[in-house]
């Protein structure tokens, strides 16, 4: 038993770790919150999944932006301060939102404004948030630290829709939002109370520009990373069909706010108790080939969800998929950050970081497109489909990513 459940130690052993686990895991509730009324809200202003996935596809290109600028900050700068400011910044963002869904349902132009700033200060704290886990823990400790950091993001994943779905329908969208901002003032609290983090020994005299190309250009020559940014971009783009989720909750499962809720938390519930029972993973050797097999999995429960009209076969199908991307999470961060050096950690990391927040923007922004010009159980059933081709073509395109082993 002590090998199946996630190891601990990086908690018990690092007060830095420790602060930025609590911090995290409370803050990452209520973004969850916030992440969930968002679409929902542009849902009953236009009543359009193409508008809820537009939400999504116009966040990507300042997501980005501002992930790459974080990236060369991060290597550059105090990390600390990064992730205190922002946190600042976002706790802002989210009164606006919650004053914006004070009456009625809200302006929809401010709430895409609003959704698009977040998106941008999101990108840029999140890569100083990955790249300096490694430096907290030994390296032995990588895979355990790593999926600790995913039992932060499921946990809110999970309890985040399920309160978002009780919150809309008993209270209003704006208690959504308020929640947020009091989550933030705990992560900024516990930021605050870290000692001064480790700092890369990247050139400062370079523009932020030159340093994100030079990122780019270290990317160019490490073929793991490239496959680890490729692989998630593949099961994100094509077999992510979040932004359907509301129009399947009322149309296909003949549900409301709490159905909607109920979707949404499946794939966090199974990655949750993916992310807990992470000992045995860190026993596994051939970790490129372990990845490959996890997203042909996720691909292949999403295509089953898409047959389906039984809400509970759905949420056992969602949560499969969600336990196949906690598992291909935790070894793709592992995989990247055992196998580059620290002074492009950052940078690598806010490439990362895009990817894996920019991936289901994109995922969701081609789902809703194709729903809108076929259906949506056509849109879920081929976007899945196409996940397992694309993991077989990468696998076969890229040996060395397939043959990887932990002792490389």
């Amino acid at each position: 038993m002590a090998r199946l459940f996630v190891n601990v130690s990086p908690l018990r052993e690092s007060r830095n770790f420790r602060l930025l686990f609590i911090g995290q895991l409370v803050s990452s509730l209520g973004s969850q919150l916030t992440l969930l009324a968002i679409p929902y809200q542009v849902y009953l202003l236009t009543h359009s999944s193409f508008m809820v996935g537009l939400v999504y596809g116009v966040q990507l290109p300042l997501l980005i932006v501002g992930a790459l600028w974080g990236g060369a900050e991060g290597d550059r700068r105090d990390r600390r301060r990064i992730l205190l400011v922002t946190a600042v910044v976002l706790a802002v963002i989210s009164v606006g939102l919650a004053v914006n869904a004070t009456h009625g349902h809200g302006n929809v132009l401010l709430l895409y404004v609003l959704a698009v700033a977040a998106a941008a200060v999101t990108g840029f704290a999140n890569p100083s948030r990955n790249a300096v886990i490694p430096l907290l823990v030994r390296p032995e400790q990588l895979v355990a630290a790593y999926s600790l950091n995913q039992v932060i993001f499921q946990f809110g994943s999970v309890v985040g829709p399920a309160l978002s779905g009780l919150l809309i329908g008993f209270v209003g969208l704006s208690a959504c939002y308020w929640t947020d901002v009091a989550t933030y003032v705990v992560l900024v609290v516990a930021t605050l109370l870290m000692t001064a983090l480790p700092r890369s020994n990247a050139s400062t005299h370079s523009s932020v520009l030159a340093s994100v190309r030079d990122g780019f250009r270290y990317v160019r020559s490490h073929t793991l990373a490239q496959c680890v940014y490729l692989i998630d971009l593949n099961a994100m783009i094509f077999g992510m069909p979040l932004a359907l989720f509301p129009a399947m909750a009322h149309h296909v499962f003949h549900g409301g706010s709490e159905t909607y809720g109920l979707l949404v938390a499946a794939p966090a519930a199974g990655a949750l108790m993916g992310a807990v029972t992470t000992g045995w993973v860190e026993g596994i050797q051939r970790r490129g080939r372990a990845v490959v097999l996890a997203v042909a999995l996720w691909g292949a429960a999403i295509a089953a969800f898409g047959f389906t009209d039984v809400l509970v076969v759905a949420l056992v199908l969602l949560a499969l998929a969600g336990w196949a991307d906690v598992i291909s999470a935790v070894l793709r961060n592992t995989i990247l950050q055992s196998t580059i050096t620290d002074d492009y950690r950052g940078r690598l990391s806010a490439i990362q970081m895009a990817v894996v927040t920019g991936g289901p923007r994109l995922g969701n922004f081609e789902a809703g497109g194709v729903a809108a010009v076929t259906s949506v159980e056509f849109s879920v059933i081929s976007g899945g489909l196409a996940c397992i081709v694309g993991a077989a073509a990468l696998a076969a395109w890229r040996p060395a990513f397939w043959t990887y082993r932990s002792d490389d």
